[in-house]
């Protein structure tokens, strides 16, 4: 879709990557107008069970991020 060489597509994907890593880190929200919203939410403790095993084990509590589709991406697909 660019006529751009693949190596410069290549390091401004890793830049933008790079960039939503370390504002998810601060706990910051990123927003791209039109496509979506990229936060950090909290999952509580739970319980789960290893397949392997059958053993009821503890999942710790954790931080992960989180993608929301914007109107724009939602219409497109």
């Amino acid at each position: 879709l660019t006529k751009l060489p693949k190596s410069t597509c290549k390091d401004c994907l890793e830049a933008f990557i790079h960039s939503v890593g370390k504002a998810l880190k601060q706990d910051k929200q990123v927003v791209l107008t039109n496509f979506g919203t990229f936060k950090v939410i909290k999952r509580k403790s739970r319980t789960g069970v290893n397949p392997m095993t059958k053993k009821k084990m503890t999942i710790p509590a954790k931080r992960v991020p989180k993608f929301s589709a914007g109107k724009a991406l939602k219409e497109l697909v």
